[in-house]
């Protein structure tokens, strides 16, 4: 298992497109931070990057990754070795490649310009955002053989949890708001990791009025430590369910 990680993580670290990804990561956090007049605004600016940008280049990066591997995984499947070790294996090796670009390309310059809480909070929620959407990628991978459909997948995906889940929400919102709906917005807002992390970081910088009513609704409950414990086991439970599926697909997949 430890050959096969190592063997992902070297063979990812020297692609182009990730070696363009952490420069293009680093050059964008730099001018913003050196065109901004505060560090807060330049970490506002880098949030939009970072829920857009990140989970976006994950769930696509991976999702080709693995369908271009297909021949490798197919071989290492022929070996005596489990299924399991072999896909822990490269979603570790993807996730921990990826999150290492995003922690050079973000994580030095906020350190640098903005070490605060929110500095260290915005770095959290990319890394978690990275693995969250390789496992998403990985999921999408696994489910159809067909590379088109796949990536159709997992664009369709990263276009559903980016965009199209705060629509459907505010739609349920306008059809029922004579209805109280606080319970469910704290429960919706928990299946989009995008949104949770926006609303965490926007929370630890007191620009609750830019979260608009879905952010409003989490200030009370998310607030507070026991709040923000909460929302990283939410978002860590999306990491461990979606891989876990993933997991159980491969495991059923004829190779």
């Amino acid at each position: 298992m430890k050959k096969i990680t190592k063997y992902v993580l070297t063979d990812i670290l020297r692609n182009k497109i990730i070696i363009g990804y952490t420069i293009f990561l680093l050059l964008i956090s730099l001018s913003l931070f050196n065109l901004e007049d505060s560090a807060s605004k330049g970490l506002l600016s880098l949030l939009n990057i970072i829920l857009i940008i990140v989970p976006l280049v994950s769930v696509i990066f991976s999702t080709i990754y693995i369908y271009n591997s297909a021949e490798f995984i197919e071989l290492l499947v022929s070996q005596p070795l489990r299924r399991k070790q072999l896909w822990s294996s490269l979603f570790i090796g993807l996730a921990g490649s990826l999150a290492l670009s995003f922690l050079i390309g973000i994580g030095i310059p906020v350190i640098i310009y903005a070490a605060t809480d929110t500095g260290y909070i915005l770095i959290l929620m990319g890394t978690l955002l990275t693995v969250i959407f390789v496992a998403i990628a990985m999921f999408a991978a696994v489910f159809t053989r067909d590379k088109a459909k796949g990536i159709g997948l997992s664009i369709f995906l990263w276009l559903y949890f980016s965009l199209l889940f705060d629509g459907l929400v505010l739609f349920v919102l306008f059809q029922f708001q004579d209805y109280p709906l606080e319970k469910f917005m704290i429960i919706a807002s928990a299946f989009n990791p995008i949104d949770l992390s926006r609303i965490m970081v926007l929370l630890k910088m007191d620009t609750s009025a830019l979260m608009g009513y879905t952010g409003a609704v989490f200030r009370d409950f998310f607030g507070t430590n026991t709040g923000f414990i909460i929302a990283i086991a939410i978002l860590t439970g999306w990491v461990v369910s979606v891989f876990w599926l993933s997991l159980r697909k491969f495991n059923r997949k004829d190779m």
